[in-house]
Formats: C-alpha cells, structure tokens, sequence
C-alpha cells in the first residue's frame, strides 16, 4: 500500500538515502567491483521495478511451460519469501509462491528456493536442469541472467514515481535501460504507458492480462463453482497479495458480485480468528460465499473449515503476441550469450 501525500513528503528524504544506496549498488555490480556469478545454463529473470503484483508469477508459469513444451529440463529459481514449515517434515519449508508453483507444474519443472539461487541452481544443474527461471530476479544482480524481462503495471505503472519508503519504486525508471523485453501487464493497449517506458528503454514491449480460469471450493480445488451459481452469488473478497487493489478489480471485470472487501499484508498467514471476522464482515455485507487468490490457499491451511463457503481463483495469463514475445526471449538470449562468449 502506497504511502498517503503528506507520509510520502516526509519520508522523502529516506528515499533519496535509499535511492542512492540502489544507484551505487548497481553501479558496483556494472564496473564489477560486486561479483556477479553464471550458472552453466540459460537464466532467464522474472522482475519489475516496484514492490507489489504486477503477474511475476502468471508469467514464470507460463515460462515454465512453454520451455517445458520445447522440451527443456527447466527449473525455477525463487526466495521462498515468507516461508514456514510444511506439516510432519520438521525442516522443509514452502512459501505460497513456491507452494503454487509446485502444484501447477508437477514434474514439468525443478524447483529450487533459497536466498542464495546461485547454490540453488548449481544444485538444480547436477540434476540435470539446462534452463533457468529466476523468479523476482530483476534486482538480483549477484546472479547473471540471458534474458532479463521486466513487468509493468499498467494500472501503476511507476508506483507514484518515488522510491521505497515514500513511494513503490525498488529501483530508479532508469533500471529499465537492463531490461532486454518489456511486457505490460493488465492492459491489452496502453499508448501512455509505452510512451513513458520509451524514455527509459529501447526494448521490445509486449502485453499481457489474466484470465479467469476457474473459481474452485477450497481446500480440494477440485469442485468448481457453476456458472449458474456464481451469476447470483455475493462474494466477500480478500487477499493478502501485493498488489490487493489489482484482485479486487480483476474480480469485478471477470463479472463477479463483489459485497465486499478485505485485504492483509502481503504473504499473510491466516489464524482461525481473521476467518471468523471474515465471516462476520460477509454477514453484515449480505455476502453468500468467500473468495481468495489462489496463492492465499496455501496461507489459509488449519482455517478452511468455515460456515460460508470458501473459494479461491485460479486465473492463467494471456500474451496475445505469444510466439512473437518467446521469439525475442530467444533473441535477448542468444544477443546476451554471445556477447558472454567474446
């Protein structure tokens, strides 16, 4: 959540401290005086400019199955932010993210998640992984990439235009000159939004928006709701994502009926207690059933049992250009290891 006007005035000046720490960092990494680390195979990253959702996640899904497709021994890379231990295992440690990602590739992709993705990945390629996935790795310089895609909000695109605390920025608009494609996302056509990204980047811009795939009965994921029922039902909406405002309005474009809404931070693990205030909340609004992201399932594990029912969206994205955007992926790739291999 962004900062209000006279919150983001006085943080100013941790901005500015904050962002000459990003420009000096960078500039270490870019005169190597910070070492960057390569992997055998190819790395391609997955990142954005701002803290909050802009799809990362969407999109290594769909990275992850079109190298599948091709036939590669692929494997993501992610931090895990936010992890805790899985039920019975002691030591192992899953977050919803990485959680998510498990579930919905199976054994089409190896999965490494760890602060240090280099040891990640090194581990991963003795098992035979030949492609790399690096998961909100825009800002991970330590590890060298072939491929570095950047996603853009078209509803936010530059988070306010101020860097972290008064502002979303991670990085100055200037860190996009890295970007070797950039994909705009929850827009089909954002004239404005392409014109702002030309003053800072001469790579090919592509879109890309999420659809609707499913609303399922939580915890099984395998009951869907009818569409007959979900004409006339009254959700109670809720998330703990980064970026809540994008579900919420996602949710009314799919044509949901939407009573309510309740958003928790960011990766939130949810007790018994913010349940029964869900409950609660969807009463007085004259709510029918709760609805949730997909990937706050995996938070909600010990609370599903609830007197509403409970459902979750399970959404896919969608390039319109698909083989013209894998094309420059290839492209950056092949441009960036040649330039390695001189």
């Amino acid at each position: 959540m962004r900062p209000s006007q006279t919150l983001s005035l006085l943080l100013w000046p941790l901005s500015a401290a904050y962002g000459g720490v990003v420009r000096l960092r960078s500039a270490m990494y870019r005169h190597d005086l910070l070492a960057t680390r390569r992997l055998g195979g190819t790395v391609i990253s997955v990142g954005n400019l701002t803290v909050g959702g802009t799809g990362k996640t969407p999109m290594v899904l769909w990275l992850a199955e079109r190298l599948a497709a091709d036939g590669h021994r692929a494997a993501i890379l992610t931090r895990g932010y936010r992890a805790k231990a899985q039920a019975g295992t002691g030591t192992q440690t899953m977050s919803d993210e990485a959680a998510l990602l498990q579930q919905r590739l199976g054994d089409r992709a190896q999965l490494g998640v760890g602060k240090d993705r280099f040891a990640s990945g090194r581990a991963l390629e003795q098992q035979g992984a030949d492609w790399f996935i690096l998961d909100d790795g825009f800002q991970h310089l330590a590890l060298a990439r072939d491929a570095n895609i950047v996603l853009v909000d078209a509803m936010d695109p530059f988070g306010g235009g101020r860097m972290l605390p008064a502002g979303s920025l991670r990085e100055p608009r200037g860190a996009l000159g890295r970007a070797d494609i950039v994909v705009i996302t929850r827009a089909d056509h954002a004239p404005a939004v392409e014109a702002m990204l030309r003053r800072f980047t001469q790579a090919p811009i592509f879109y890309a928006h999420t659809e609707l795939e499913s609303i399922s009965r939580v915890p099984q994921m395998s009951e869907q709701l009818p569409a007959v029922d979900l004409a006339r039902t009254q959700f109670l909406a809720f998330c703990g994502i980064g970026n809540p405002a994008a579900f919420f309005y996602d949710l009314r474009r799919w044509g949901l009926s939407v009573a309510g809404e309740r958003t928790f931070g960011d990766h939130h693990h949810y007790t018994p207690s913010d349940m029964k205030k869900l409950e609660r909340r969807a009463d007085a609004a004259g709510a029918d059933a709760l609805i949730c992201t997909e990937k706050d399932v995996f938070n909600l594990r010990g609370t599903e049992e609830t007197l509403l029912p409970l459902y979750a969206c399970r959404i896919r994205l969608v390039l319109p250009q698909a083989d013209a955007f894998w094309s420059a992926v290839l492209t950056a790739v092949q441009r960036n290891q040649a330039v390695v291999a001189r």
